[in-house]
């Protein structure tokens, strides 16, 4: 069952019983009061005819009145006070009776009261209500006076009254049901809304949103849908720039080594079928050994740039960025040397929370680049102040417009320069991974034959 039905069905149902339980309380208490006001009013009758009929009862002559003559008597007194409704006792036993009913019990204690005893009898759909009391006769006498009457109407206009309830109440619920049901569907629409748009995103409408602008619960149901759409959207879309990145990255890869790979193949194939002179052997040995160099370090990059991409989890602590400075000055002496340079570092800053082995490859990285760029005599500075570590260089630099691009993977403006000083492209790919995951920016400033700075920006 949907639920605009199911919520329809409950209020409903809580709507009907409700109101038929404080309509049937209503006519309950109605009946109640109205048969209460009638016994009132009965027995103040009785109360009035019995005190005047005390006087007529209280008269000397009668005590020596044959039967007959005392029962006429009596039937000319109990006339004078609306004869239909009254029976006279005497001494328990009836000696006038003009009403349509008969009187069962006349001994009965109730009738002899000074105070007055009042019942209803039913009997089919009659009601008959009796009242009696004594009659305070001075003298041996005994006289009770009994009200007889029927009270059916009183009933009749309960049962019109509820009859007629019950008509407007279920003209009235009927009216209800289509009213809370067309009130449920407007109330729930936005549902609707929102379920259509949850179908149109997950069959690809990921700029699909949920139009609802009701100010309640459901808009802010809503909202908190939108929002989770859009982080949704941002999240594919940032899902399907890294996996272009990483097809073009393989494609990349794919391109970079084919090139020595086809060297070495076309070398080996002369050492295995053309006769060689031993220099030209010794020389073709030592291009298969060094492109076999080349291959080996752009798988090394290539594997640490692809496991940073699968794992960001790093290993954070504090760290002395002079030892980091020590460590990258040791692994790049050698280096240094062969080029005829010198590293010239400058640290103005004490400890920085960072994973040190990440941070020591991502400056071997910017000085390894510095020293191809550069020619033989030159100086690589590395400078650490505030929140920022910086090397640079007086190299050839990059041309402007190339600086965006040479973070992307196996990207070289120079190629041929490039890859004749060793470079594959996945450096400032790399260094650019490893800023991004200590939350830091790659800044590089660089004019052509001026010479380039790389800057690894910390937040403050």
């Amino acid at each position: 069952m949907k639920l605009w039905k199911k919520l329809s069905v409950i209020t409903m149902a809580a709507l009907l019983v409700s109101t038929a339980i404080s309509g049937v309380a209503v006519i309950y208490h109605s009946l109640l009061y109205n048969q209460e006001k009638t016994i009132e009013n009965y027995k103040q009758q009785l109360n009035a005819v019995t005190y005047a009929m005390e006087k007529e009862l209280d008269y000397e002559p009668l005590r020596g009145f044959s039967d007959t003559t005392a029962n006429a008597y009596y039937d000319y007194v109990i006339k004078k006070y609306d004869a239909s409704s009254y029976i006279l006792l005497k001494e328990n036993e009836v000696v006038c009776n003009r009403t349509p009913f008969v009187l069962k019990n006349p001994s009965d204690d109730r009738w002899r009261t000074s105070m007055g005893e009042c019942i209803i009898q039913k009997k089919g759909r009659q009601y008959v209500l009796i009242a009696g009391r004594n009659v305070p006769v001075m003298g041996v006498q005994d006289y009770s006076l009994v009200l007889v009457r029927d009270i059916s109407y009183l009933y009749e206009d309960i049962r019109r009254q509820a009859f007629f309830y019950f008509a407007v109440y279920f003209g009235m619920a009927l009216l209800a049901v289509f009213a809370v049901s067309a009130m449920t569907r407007k109330t729930l629409a936005p549902l609707r809304e929102l379920q259509q748009a949850a179908q149109d995103i997950s069959g690809g409408m990921l700029s699909r949103r949920a139009g609802v602008s009701a100010h309640n619960e459901i808009g802010e149901v809503a909202e908190a849908f939108n929002i989770m759409a859009e982080r949704m959207e941002r999240q594919v879309e940032e899902l399907s720039s890294e996996s272009e990145r990483r097809r073009q990255m393989l494609g990349s890869l794919t391109h970079e080594m084919k090139t020595p790979m086809t060297s070495i193949m076309g070398y080996a194939d002369s050492l295995l079928h053309v006769r060689l002179t031993q220099v030209q052997k010794e020389s073709a040995l030592r291009h298969i050994y060094d492109e076999c160099g080349r291959l080996g370090r752009v798988n090394s990059k290539l594997m640490s740039l692809i496991g940073m991409y699968d794992n960001d989890s790093i290993s954070m602590e504090e760290t002395s960025i002079k030892d980091v400075f020590e460590a990258v000055a040791a692994l790049e002496e050698n280096n240094l040397k062969t080029r005829k340079m010198k590293l010239k570092y400058t640290c103005r800053m004490e400890t920085r929370f960072m994973d040190k082995d990440l941070i020591i490859s991502l400056l071997v990285n910017l000085v390894d680049n510095a020293v191809k760029a550069s020619v033989e005599g030159a100086f690589i500075y590395l400078t650490a102040q505030e929140n920022i570590i910086s090397v640079r260089d007086s190299g050839c630099g990059i041309p402007e417009n190339e600086i965006p691009r040479v973070t992307e993977a196996f990207y070289m403006v120079d190629k041929a320069r490039s890859r004749k000083a060793g470079g594959n492209g996945l450096g400032l790919a790399l260094c650019s991974m490893i800023a991004r995951l200590h939350g830091a920016d790659l800044r590089i400033k660089s004019r052509t034959g001026e010479g380039t700075e790389v800057s690894v920006i910390f937040p403050e």
